[in-house]
C-alpha cells in the first residue's frame, strides 16, 4: 500500500528523496483519516522551515488537519494542481497528490523517517 521507495514520518507524510530535493505528500492512511479533502493551503516558494514545522493545512468534510515538513529547507516547488483541484490528494495522495518540493537542509533529517515496512507497522499499531 505503502511506496516502499518513500520514507514516512509519525504526522503521515511520506518523503521521496530525489537528490538534495525531497516530494512531501501525505499518506493514503491520512486520507482516509480525513476523507473528502476540500481545500489545500500550502506555503510560497523560498519559504524555510526547521524539520517538524507546520507549513499549511488541509480541510476535509470532516476535519481541518496540519500538515508539518518533516524535514528542514527551503520550499522550492508547491503543487498549485492540488490547491486548485484538492481532488487530486483524494485520488492519489501518493502521486499526483504531492504537496510540496524541499531542498532539504541536513540529511540527519531523513534519518529519523521510517521505511514502508516501519510505517505499515506504525498505522497498524492504532497510531494518530
Amino acid at each position: 500500500m505503502y511506496p516502499s521507495e518513500y520514507l514516512y514520518s509519525k504526522d503521515h507524510e511520506w518523503v521521496r528523496v530525489e537528490d538534495d530535493v525531497c516530494t512531501v505528500g501525505i499518506t493514503e492512511f491520512a486520507q482516509q483519516e480525513l476523507g473528502e479533502v476540500v481545500f489545500v493551503e500550502m506555503p510560497e516558494v523560498g519559504q524555510v522551515f526547521d524539520s517538524h514545522d507546520e507549513i499549511g493545512t488541509i480541510e476535509s468534510v470532516k476535519a481541518v488537519a496540519e500538515v508539518y515538513t518533516p524535514i528542514a529547507g527551503e520550499v522550492v516547488d508547491v503543487n498549485e494542481a492540488v490547491i486548485d483541484d484538492p481532488e487530486v490528494l483524494n485520488d492519489d495522495p501518493h502521486g499526483e497528490g504531492w504537496l510540496v518540493k524541499v531542498r532539504h537542509s541536513t540529511a540527519a533529517d531523513l534519518e529519523e523517517l521510517m521505511n514502508a515496512e516501519a510505517y505499515e507497522e506504525f498505522v497498524a499499531g492504532g497510531s494518530d
